[in-house]
């Protein structure tokens, strides 16, 4: 088996601004946790450099107009209208490159997805990819280019069968928006209930229309929800439905910003709830295209992203965090860390009426589709 990991050290030279919370560079910090393990020197790894993605691969998902608003925003400078396509002083900043960034984290997905659909390998890491907020003609969360939502109509085009499946803490919106009417795709959701959390969707009602109903599913979690609920509630709901679908191959955006210590959720999960469900997603998957996604704790992002690429390799990796990598980023909060984080469980009454809530959310989805049958015959 063959997998490649895709990326380049232009991800780094971009900049959202010194007081957004999207740091490019965890991307370069990722890279080089995973290099300082020597786990991109296995005999059967694929390390590409990332190229950008040509226009014409951004007008799969997006419009022709939010391009040019783009375009002429990438010298990074506002230009009149551009707040009505969502770019401005806050979440969505036009910064210098805004453009080239996008284009060359889309390239790079949509070249794991050539590289997983020619058969090369069976597994594809862009942990630049993932930014499923954007929506066709507008900026949303962090995020200006949608890849997931691109590298999946480029495989519907060639007569894929996808299954999306997406375990950021907040809702893939942008991607449930651009498949909520087909049944080519199925896009599943975990995240923190949008009752709480940006970008306030993703409930369990939303389940497509037309052709899709049944075909976007969401498992909103509250607050606080751990480690353990977590598992449960993929374990519930995700094996059942890929069996059903039968997909050709399995796009997942791994964000880790449903840690416990990210700033920017409130879940309580840790690297040993990702590692379990990274571990699914790959006994699930018949291929497999890896995205990253959101984490705002880049000390979360370096060290679980490095996990998730020793499983893709069936590697098991030691603790302790290579010296040569501690020699190298002695400010950036590794020194106190493992690579594995201590086992998180809520405990007392609060943590039974959590139980209760992802048993309610379980239930009602396995309810839908019972009534639904939607999945039944494909």
């Amino acid at each position: 088996m063959k997998t490649a990991f895709i990326y380049s050290d232009d991800f780094a030279k971009y900049d959202y601004g010194p007081e957004h919370p999207l740091k490019p560079f965890r991307l370069k910090l990722t890279h080089d946790l995973i290099k300082a393990y020597g786990l991109l020197s296995l005999p059967n790894i694929l390390v590409v450099e990332a190229k950008p993605a040509k226009e014409e691969d951004l007008l799969l998902y997006h419009t022709q107009d939010y391009i040019e608003v783009l375009k002429a925003a990438n010298s990074g400078q506002m230009i009149r209208g551009a707040e009505h396509y969502g770019l401005g002083f806050g979440d969505n900043p036009a910064f210098k490159g805004v453009l080239e960034w996008s284009r060359l984290v889309t390239g790079a997905s949509l070249q794991a997805a050539e590289l997983v659909d020619s058969g090369e390998v069976a597994i594809a890491f862009n942990i630049s990819g993932g930014l499923h907020h954007a929506l066709a003609s507008r900026a949303s969360g962090f995020c200006y280019i949608n890849d997931p939502a691109i590298v999946i109509s480029a495989l519907l085009k060639k007569g894929r069968k996808v299954v999306y499946v997406d375990i950021d803490a907040h809702h893939g919106d942008g991607v449930q928006e651009a498949f909520y009417r087909t049944d080519k795709a199925l896009t599943i959701s975990f995240h923190e209930s949008g009752r709480y959390l940006f970008p306030g969707t993703g409930f369990e009602g939303e389940a497509g229309e037309g052709k899709g109903e049944g075909y976007s599913v969401n498992i909103p979690l509250p607050p606080s929800c751990d480690d353990e609920l977590f598992v449960y509630a993929f374990t519930e709901i995700v094996p059942p439905l890929i069996g059903r679908f039968r997909p050709d191959i399995v796009v997942s955006q791994l964000g880790v910003d449903s840690f416990l210590t990210d700033p920017l959720a409130h879940l309580n999960c840790t690297t040993n709830g990702f590692c379990k469900i990274v571990r699914k997603i790959q006994d699930l998957s018949p291929r497999w295209i890896a995205l990253g996604g959101g984490g705002y704790e880049i000390t979360n992002v370096a060290r679980a992203w490095t996990l998730a690429w020793a499983i893709m390799n069936n590697i098991d990796l030691p603790d302790e965090l290579p010296r040569s990598f501690l020699e190298d980023y002695p400010l950036e909060g590794f020194r106190s860390r493992k690579l594995r984080d201590e086992e998180y469980r809520e405990k007392g009454a609060g943590r039974e009426m959590l139980r209760d809530e992802v048993e309610r959310v379980v239930a009602r989805i396995r309810d839908e589709f019972r009534r639904q049958g939607s999945l039944s015959d494909t």
